[in-house]
C-alpha cells in the first residue's frame, strides 16, 4: 500500500456534496512526488514511446483558454495512452516580453531600455522571468496537466540557443540565409520588424477614431481621401508655367493614408481604361513637391470600375505598389523614420508624427485647391498585437531565410504520407499555402532574444556567420587574411518562431547528441489552426532540412475558441475568459479590477465593464479544473470556430456531482466480495452497455473525435448506469437474496472501476479521489490494483467481451416501454401511486425481454404487477392505453386509488375548455383574414397549423377523459 497524507483522508466517507476545491487540492503535488509523469522507460532504441511536446506559452502570459483547450486535448490523449513522454516548456517571446519589461520600467522607474543599455535591459528581463516565469507553469499544474516536469525547458536555455546559433549557422553555409532589402511589417512603437501573427486586422465600416501610441490626439481612420494630380501634356513646358498659364488636366487619386503621397512616384491606370488612354506615358506634378514630376502608367492590376480609376503608386510604402514599381522600375522614395516620425528633409512636415502629418497634407492640398473631398470607407487597419500601433510596410534591409526548396518538401512529406494532417482537409490548404511562400524575414530589432550569429569586422565591412567570437576570429583569419581584429556581432535578435520551430529536436538534445528513433520523430503535434504556417510549417520545413526527418508522424489541429456567442475573445469586449476563472471561481468586481489594472484606454474599459455585467452579472461560478477540462473536450475539436460558454462547464460541474452522489450510493452498497454471485439479465445488459463504451470510446480516441468519448462516457453513466441499473438494483439491497446481492456488488465494483479508468483522462483528480476509495472494495489478487489512476491503463475492446445485441435489444424494449408508462402517469397525474400494468403484445421478443427483465420493468415504470395479454385479450374496463410501438399496448389501471379520478376529469375539462376557446378566436381570426380578402398566405397557413395542433391535442384529452368515465362508472 503506497504512503500519503491523503490515505487516512481516502478512509474517510464520501461528503455529501462534491466541492471540486477539496477534491483538487492536493492529488497534483503527490503525483509530481510519486513522478508518475516521467516515463519508466529508458530511451533506447527499443523503448516505444508516444511522444508530444506541449506547444510553448509566452513566459510574459497566463493562461487563457487556447491554452487550456490544448492542454486538455493533449493531456486526454497523454492519459489514454500507457508510455507517454510528454514535454513541457515556455517561450522567451521577444516581443511581448520585451513589451511587458519596459513598461514596467516606464512605470516603475520612469526610464527606457536605452536608458539601461542592452546588457542591463537584458538582465532586467532575467529578473523578471526569475520572479514572474513560473506563473503560467502553476496555472498548467491547476488544470492537472501530466507533463514531464524534468524535461522543462526555457527557450532562452544555454542548450536551446546552441541548437539555435548552429541551425542559423548550417542554413547559412548552405545559402539558404541571405541579408536583403525588402518589404516588412515595421511596428513604429518597438522599432522593429514584425511576423505576420504579430499583426491584428482591425476591421473598421467606416469612420472610427482610435487612440495611436505616442499621440495625445485620437487619430480618425477609415477615410478615403481624394486630390488631385495637374497631368503635364507639354514635358518642355517649365513647372513655372505649366502651374500659372497652362490649364492642366487633373487626375484625381484616392488613399486612406494620405502621408503616404510624399513619397508617391507615379500614377497607374488600366491600359483599356478609356478615360486615360491619351494620358498613358504623359506625366502629372507633384502638388506639394513642385520639383518632381510624376510618369502615368499602365497596369492592368488598376480596377477600372474602383474609384476613379486611377491609383497612386508608393513602392516604398505599400506592399502591392512595390511589385508594380518593380515592373515598372519605379524609383523607390522612403519618407519614414524607424520611430514613425516623418524624415526630417521632408519639407513641410518633416519630422513630425506620420499620422499628425496627415492633417498638415491635407491642409496643404486644400489650400492649393488639390484637395477634392473625403468620405467614410471600409478599412482594414494592420496594427501591432502587442503596443497597438499602426503597422507600416517598410523596405528595409533585413536578414531572410529562402524557403523554396523546404516548402517543396514540406508539400511532399504531406503527400506521401510521412505526415498526416487532421482534420485531413488541412492537407489541400498546406499544400496551397506552401506553394506561395514567401521568404522567411528572421531578424528582429529588439535586444530579447537569441542574437543573429553573424560578426563584422570592426576595421571594415567584411562580414562572417560563426557559433562564436573565436570561430568569427578564425574565419576572418583563413577566409580573409585579417589577424587579430575586432569582430561586432549583429545587433538584431532572431524571430521567435524561428528557435519554437527548432524544438521537436532541440529539446532532445540535437545537435550535441543523438536522438533515439523511439522518441523522433515525435509521435503527434496538436495545435491551433492559426498557426499552421507560421509555426507548423516552419517546424516541417527546419526538420527536414536539419535533421532528414519529419518533426512529427500527425498533425492534430483544434478550431479558434470563441466567446458564447461566437465572437473573437477581446478584452475591450469584456468576454476574455481566464481559464483560472472559471476553476476558482470570480466575482464581478474581480473581473471589473483586472480591467482598471490593465492597459485598455478608459473608454474601452467601460465598455469591456458592460460586456462583463451583460455575460457575467454574478460573476464566474468555481467549477473545478474537472469540469473545465470535460467542458473543453466535449466540444468538437476539428471545428473551425468552438464557442465557450461557463454555462456548459456548470453543466458539467453538475455531472461531476452526479458522479460524487452515485458513488456515495455504490460505497454504501459494497463490501470485499468473496464469491461472484450469478448475474441476472440486467446485470448483463450494463456489462454489455460497459463492453460498448469501451469499445466506442476506444473508436473515438483512434479518430481523435474526442467530444463523442465524453458523449458516449456521460451517456453510459448518467442515462445507462444511475439512471437505470442504479435504479434496478435497489430493491435488491432490501431483500434476503445475498447471492444476489454479492453479483450486484460485484457489478457494481467491476462498472465503477472501468468507468474510473475511462473517465481519468477528462477528470484526473475527480477519478483519483474515487479510484483510491474504491480499492478496499477490490478482490481480484490476481491483478494487482495500480498505485494511482495515473498509471492505470486504460481500457483495451478485447478485456470487455460481454457485448451482446439481443440483450441490448431486450432491454431497449423494456425502456421504452418505461418512457411511455412515465409520459401516462405524468398525462394522468398519477406520479407517486404505484399501478398495475398490462402489456399487450403477440411479439416472443418482447415477451421474453419482459421476462427477462421483469423485475427491472416494475421498478422503472412504477408498477405493482406487470400483466401479459394477448391480442384479442381484454384489459380490466376503465385502462387507459397507448402504443409503444407496432407491437406492443400498454394499459394503466387507474381504478384503486392510482389517481384521484374526479379530481383528473376536472383538470381535464378545464384544459378541454380553454383549448376549445383559443381553437374558436383562431377562427374568428381565420374567417376575418378571409372576409377581408387577405392575400397573406403565410397568416392563413400560421393559423391553420395551430387550429390542427389544437385538435390533435383536443383528440388525446377526449381520449383521457373517456378513460376517466369508464374508470369512473366502476366505483
Amino acid at each position: 500500500m503506497w504512503e500519503s497524507p491523503w490515505l487516512a483522508y481516502c478512509s474517510q466517507p464520501l461528503g455529501n456534496t462534491y466541492s471540486s476545491t477539496q477534491v483538487e487540492a492536493g492529488w497534483y503535488d503527490w503525483w509530481l512526488q510519486r513522478g508518475f509523469f516521467t516515463p519508466s522507460g529508458n530511451v533506447t532504441e527499443d523503448w516505444q514511446v508516444f511522444s508530444m511536446l506541449l506547444p510553448p506559452p509566452n513566459v510574459t502570459g497566463n493562461l487563457h483558454l487556447g491554452h487550456a483547450l490544448t492542454g486538455a486535448i493533449q493531456d486526454v490523449i497523454v492519459r489514454w495512452r500507457h508510455e507517454t513522454l510528454w514535454v513541457p516548456g515556455t517561450d522567451h517571446a521577444g516581443i511581448a516580453t520585451h513589451v511587458v519589461v519596459e513598461k514596467q520600467l516606464r512605470k516603475e522607474h520612469g526610464k527606457t531600455r536605452h536608458d539601461l543599455g542592452r546588457e542591463g535591459f537584458i538582465k532586467e528581463i532575467w529578473k523578471w522571468k526569475q520572479e514572474h516565469g513560473h506563473n503560467i507553469t502553476e496555472q498548467m499544474q491547476t488544470l492537472g496537466l501530466s507533463l514531464d516536469w524534468t524535461r522543462e525547458y526555457f527557450t532562452m536555455d544555454e542548450r536551446l540557443n546552441l541548437a539555435v546559433t548552429e541551425a542559423f549557422c548550417r542554413l547559412f553555409d548552405l545559402g539558404l540565409i541571405y541579408r536583403d532589402k525588402r518589404m516588412i511589417n515595421w511596428s513604429c512603437a518597438l522599432r522593429s520588424s514584425l511576423s505576420d501573427i504579430e499583426v491584428d486586422s482591425l476591421t473598421l465600416e467606416g469612420p472610427t477614431t482610435l487612440k495611436m501610441p505616442g499621440l495625445a490626439q485620437k487619430v480618425k481612420f477609415g477615410i478615403l481621401s481624394h486630390f488631385a494630380y495637374p497631368s503635364l501634356l507639354y514635358p518642355l513646358l517649365t513647372i513655372f508655367l505649366s502651374y500659372l498659364y497652362f490649364k492642366d488636366e487633373r487626375v484625381v487619386v484616392a488613399t486612406t493614408r494620405l502621408e503616404t503621397m510624399l513619397a508617391d512616384v507615379a500614377v497607374a491606370v488600366n491600359p483599356d481604361d478609356p478615360r486615360y488612354s491619351h494620358l498613358i506615358g504623359q506625366t502629372v506634378v507633384h502638388p506639394l513637391d513642385k520639383g518632381r514630376q510624376l510618369p502615368i502608367i499602365a497596369d492592368t492590376f488598376v480596377d477600372m470600375k474602383f474609384g476613379t480609376g486611377a491609383v497612386k503608386i508608393t513602392p516604398g510604402h505599400d506592399r502591392v505598389d512595390y511589385e508594380v514599381g518593380c515592373r515598372h522600375g519605379l524609383p523607390v522614395l522612403e519618407i519614414l523614420s524607424d520611430d514613425g516620425t516623418i524624415c526630417k528633409h521632408v519639407e513641410l512636415v518633416g519630422g513630425l508624427h506620420r499620422l499628425e502629418a496627415r492633417d498638415k497634407v491635407k491642409e496643404a492640398l486644400s489650400v492649393l485647391g488639390y484637395y477634392c473631398g473625403e468620405k467614410g470607407h471600409p478599412t482594414v487597419l494592420p496594427l501591432c498585437s502587442r503596443t497597438g500601433d499602426v503597422v507600416e510596410p517598410r523596405l528595409k534591409e533585413q536578414w531572410f531565410l529562402n524557403c523554396r526548396e523546404m516548402s517543396q518538401k514540406a508539400i511532399e512529406a504531406v503527400e506521401s504520407g510521412q505526415l498526416k494532417i487532421i482534420p485531413q482537409y488541412n492537407e489541400k490548404i498546406w499544400s496551397e499555402f506552401l506553394k506561395s511562400t514567401h521568404d522567411w524575414c528572421l531578424s528582429r530589432q529588439l535586444w530579447w532574444g537569441h542574437r543573429i550569429p553573424v560578426y563584422t569586422c570592426a576595421n571594415s565591412n567584411v562580414t562572417v556567420c560563426a557559433r562564436s567570437e573565436v570561430e568569427a576570429r578564425e574565419k576572418l583569419e583563413q577566409k580573409h587574411g585579417l589577424r587579430s581584429v575586432e569582430v561586432v556581432q549583429d545587433a538584431d535578435v532572431l524571430d521567435t518562431w524561428f528557435s519554437s520551430s527548432l524544438l521537436p529536436f532541440s529539446t532532445f538534445g540535437w545537435p550535441t547528441r543523438q536522438i533515439s528513433s523511439s522518441i523522433f520523430p515525435q509521435t503527434l503535434l496538436e495545435t491551433g489552426q492559426d498557426i499552421l504556417f507560421f509555426w507548423v510549417a516552419r517546424m516541417v520545413m527546419l526538420s527536414l532540412q536539419l535533421t532528414g526527418q519529419v518533426p512529427f508522424k500527425q498533425v492534430l489541429l483544434h478550431g479558434m475558441i470563441r466567446d458564447a456567442q461566437g465572437r473573437k475573445m477581446s478584452k475591450s469586449l469584456g468576454n476574455v475568459i481566464d481559464p483560472v476563472d472559471v476553476i476558482q471561481g470570480a466575482s464581478l468586481q474581480d473581473l471589473n479590477s483586472r480591467l482598471d489594472k490593465g492597459n485598455l484606454d478608459p473608454r474601452e474599459i467601460q465598455l469591456a465593464k458592460a460586456g462583463q455585467k451583460k455575460l457575467f452579472p454574478k460573476g464566474i461560478p468555481c467549477c473545478g479544473a474537472d469540469a473545465l477540462r470535460l467542458t473543453l473536450c466535449s466540444y468538437n475539436l476539428q471545428n473551425a470556430d468552438i464557442n465557450f460558454d461557463v454555462i456548459h462547464a456548470e453543466s458539467k460541474l453538475r455531472f461531476c456531482n452526479k458522479i460524487w452522489q452515485s458513488f456515495r450510493f455504490i460505497f454504501s452498497k459494497l463490501q470485499p466480495a468473496v464469491l461472484l454471485g450469478p448475474e441476472d439479465s440486467t446485470d448483463l445488459w450494463i456489462l454489455s452497455r460497459l463492453s460498448s463504451l469501451v469499445q466506442s470510446c476506444d473508436t473515438h480516441f483512434q479518430s481523435y473525435s474526442i467530444h463523442l468519448a465524453t458523449a458516449a462516457l456521460q451517456q453510459f453513466w448518467h442515462h445507462e448506469l444511475c439512471d437505470v441499473y442504479l435504479e434496478a438494483v435497489k430493491p435488491v439491497f432490501i431483500g434476503q437474496d445475498e447471492k444476489r446481492q454479492e453479483a450486484v456488488r460485484q457489478v457494481l465494483a467491476f462498472c465503477s472501476q472501468t468507468f474510473l479508468y475511462m473517465i481519468a483522462p477528462f477528470m484526473p483528480f475527480l477519478s483519483e479521489e474515487l479510484f483510491q476509495r474504491l480499492q478496499p472494495f477490490y478482490t481480484r489478487k490476481q491483478m494487482p490494483w495500480p498505485e494511482s489512476i495515473c498509471v492505470a491503463p486504460f481500457p483495451r475492446p478485447s478485456e470487455y467481451p460481454w457485448h451482446s445485441s439481443e440483450i441490448e435489444g431486450n432491454m431497449a424494449h423494456i425502456l421504452s416501454i418505461a418512457r411511455h408508462v412515465q409520459q401516462m402517469r405524468t398525462d394522468y397525474s398519477v406520479l407517486g401511486n404505484k399501478i398495475d400494468l398490462y402489456l399487450e403484445t403477440n411479439s416472443g421478443q418482447i415477451m421474453e425481454a419482459v421476462s427477462s427483465h421483469h423485475s427491472c420493468l416494475l421498478v422503472l415504470s412504477r408498477s405493482s404487477s406487470i400483466t401479459m395479454l394477448r391480442p384479442g385479450d381484454a384489459p380490466p374496463a376503465g385502462c387507459p392505453s397507448v402504443y409503444v410501438n407496432p407491437e406492443v399496448r400498454v394499459f394503466m389501471k387507474l381504478q384503486g386509488g392510482a389517481a384521484d379520478i374526479d379530481k383528473e376529469k376536472e383538470r381535464l375539462h378545464k384544459k378541454i375548455s380553454k383549448l376549445e376557446a383559443s381553437k374558436d378566436e383562431l377562427s374568428a381570426k381565420l374567417e376575418k383574414l378571409q372576409l377581408k380578402g387577405k392575400t397573406d398566405q403565410s397568416a392563413a397557413f400560421y393559423l391553420k397549423d395551430k387550429m390542427t395542433a389544437i385538435d390533435s391535442e383536443l383528440n388525446k384529452l377526449s381520449q383521457m377523459m373517456s378513460a376517466l368515465s369508464s374508470t369512473s362508472e366502476l366505483h
